[in-house]
């Protein structure tokens, strides 16, 4: 069983359920601490529709949380649910500019995450 991730009735990412499902808990809980929507819409049909400003947004408010996260833990809180973001905006063929320092930090994990859910 799958949890898709759906752009204009395009499969952006074909998550596992329980990725699927965690990564919405995880993406709401960010967007109340940011106090920005997230742009994830649960629809009936078991998948989440992405509205793409929005979700954008959202993206790059998470960014600025981790880029000026001085607390290692609440860096390492938003890393994996920022990763996970930044591949869905890639594919989504709307990418936020990390700073280079960043861009080369999160290179790795991201290439790890693209082949995972791709």
């Amino acid at each position: 069983m799958s949890y898709p991730y759906e752009l204009g009735g395009e499969i952006l990412w074909d998550a596992g359920y329980h990725s699927g499902l965690l990564y919405l808990s995880l993406a709401r809980g960010a967007a109340e601490f940011l106090e920005l929507p997230t742009g994830l819409t649960p629809t009936p049909q078991g998948s989440c529709d992405i509205e793409l400003p929005t979700f954008r947004a959202f993206v790059q408010g998470l960014y600025g949380t981790y880029s000026s996260a001085g607390n290692p833990v609440l860096r390492g809180l938003t890393r994996d649910l920022l990763i996970t973001s930044l591949v869905l905006l890639e594919y989504a063929e709307a990418p936020i500019t990390l700073k280079p320092e960043h861009e080369e930090a999160l290179r790795d994990e991201r290439a790890v995450f693209t082949r995972s859910m791709g």
